[in-house]
C-alpha cells in the first residue's frame, strides 16, 4: 500500500489536517476552526476461535486508531464478509454480538455497516470521531528528549499464531483476549491529560515498525530498552517455538534496515519487538517534565506504566535496540 500509494498525486485540500503523508493512523479534516472531524477503517479474519471474542477483538481494534489521534469516537459502520453456505449464520450473530459490546463500552452507537459473501468470515469498523485541533495527537510530533511508553504488553500475534497450531495454553490465550477487547479510551484520555502531542498504536506492523514510521515522520532516532518492554504471559516460551505469524518476518525484515540492535539481543526477541500486534496498546512519545504527569493519569486509570525508551536527534540510524 505504503508503494502504491507513493505513486499516487492527489489533489490538496485546505481542510485536511491529517492525510497520507506520514501514514498516520486516521484521517482528520476540519470541521470549524476547533474541531476536526477524524475517519478510520479496519478490519481482518479471525485470529481466536470463539466468535463473540472475534468481534469484540476486531471493533477494539479499529477503534483504537480514533484513541490514538487524542479523539472521542462518534458512531460506527460495521464492515463484514461471511461464507453464509459454509457456517451458520450464528457465528455471524456471535461476531456482530461481540463488535456491539466493545462499541457500548466505548459509548457510540452502530449505524449501519456492510456486508457482502466471502470465502472466510472477517469483521471491523468503520469508524467518525471528532478531536480538539489543540489536543490531536500524531505520530509526526516526537522531539528529542522525550520519553516513549507503551500502554499494553506486546505478544499477541505471537500467542495467536500459537493458538492456531494448537500450542498456546489456554490460560495464556485467555488472558491475551481481555487484554486484546481492553479499549485505548483510558491511555488516550491520559495522555490528553498529560500534553501528549506525538502517539500511535501498536497494530499490523509491531511495536518497532510502528515506533519506525513515528521517527521518520518526526524526523527523530529513538533508542529503545529491551528489558522495560512489557509482555504478555507465555510470550517468551511460545516465541522458542516460533510461532510467528508471517507479517512478524515481514515486519523484521523492514526494521533491520533502518536499526542499530545490541549484539546480546536473540533472533526470537528481535521477532517479538517487531511482532504483528492485533489490538495493541498505544505508543507515546512525551516531554520528560510531563512524564510524572502521564504517569500518575495511567496509574489513576489502571493503565500500564510502561516507559520503554527515549527520542534523541536524528541518527544515522531511527532506531537503537539495547538490553538494558
Amino acid at each position: 500500500m505504503v508503494q502504491v500509494l507513493g505513486r499516487m498525486s492527489q489533489r490538496k485540500f485546505d481542510n485536511v489536517l491529517v492525510g497520507t503523508e506520514f501514514f498516520d493512523d486516521a484521517g482528520v479534516v476540519k470541521y470549524d476552526e476547533h474541531i476536526g472531524l477524524v475517519t478510520t477503517v479496519d478490519y481482518f479474519t479471525p485470529v481466536v476461535d470463539e466468535p463473540r471474542d472475534f468481534g469484540r477483538i476486531a471493533a477494539a481494534n479499529s477503534l483504537s486508531d480514533i484513541y490514538a489521534m487524542g479523539a472521542t469516537p462518534i458512531a460506527a459502520l460495521n464492515i463484514t464478509g461471511f461464507p453464509e453456505k459454509k457456517l451458520p449464520l450464528e457465528i455471524l450473530t456471535e461476531i456482530l454480538s461481540g463488535g456491539l459490546e466493545i462499541t457500548s463500552k466505548a459509548d457510540i452507537p452502530i449505524v449501519g455497516g456492510h456486508t457482502l459473501t466471502s470465502d472466510e468470515p472477517f469483521y471491523g469498523l468503520s469508524i467518525v470521531g471528532k478531536v480538539k485541533i489543540e489536543q490531536m495527537m500524531t505520530n509526526s510530533n516526537s522531539r528529542p528528549g522525550d520519553l516513549l511508553y507503551l500502554t499494553k504488553p506486546l505478544g499477541s500475534g505471537c500467542i495467536t499464531t500459537a493458538l492456531k497450531a494448537d500450542k498456546a495454553p489456554a490460560e495464556v490465550v485467555a488472558k491475551a483476549v481481555e487484554i486484546m477487547v481492553t479499549l485505548n479510551k483510558d491511555a488516550s484520555e491520559s495522555a490528553i491529560k498529560a500534553g501528549v502531542k506525538c502517539a500511535t498504536d501498536v497494530t499490523g506492523f509491531g511495536f518497532l515498525g510502528h515506533l519506525l514510521e513515528m521517527m521518520m515522520a518526526s524526523k527523530t532516532s529513538a533508542v529503545v530498552y529491551l528489558d522495560r518492554v512489557s509482555l504478555m504471559d507465555g510470550v517468551v516460551e511460545l516465541a522458542k517455538e516460533q510461532t510467528f505469524p508471517g507479517g512478524t518476518g515481514v515486519n523484521l525484515i523492514y526494521v533491520d534496515k533502518h536499526a542499530l540492535w545490541d549484539k546480546k539481543i536473540t533472533l526470537e526477541e528481535k521477532r517479538i519487538l517487531c511482532d504483528a500486534q492485533t489490538s495493541g496498546g498505544l505508543l507515546l512519545s512525551i516531554a520528560k517534565d510531563n512524564s510524572k504527569k502521564l504517569e500518575d493519569e495511567l496509574t489513576k486509570r489502571g493503565v500500564l506504566v510502561c516507559c520503554v525508551g527515549e527520542i534523541i536527534k536524528k541518527e544515522k540510524w531511527y532506531l537503537k535496540i539495547n538490553r538494558s
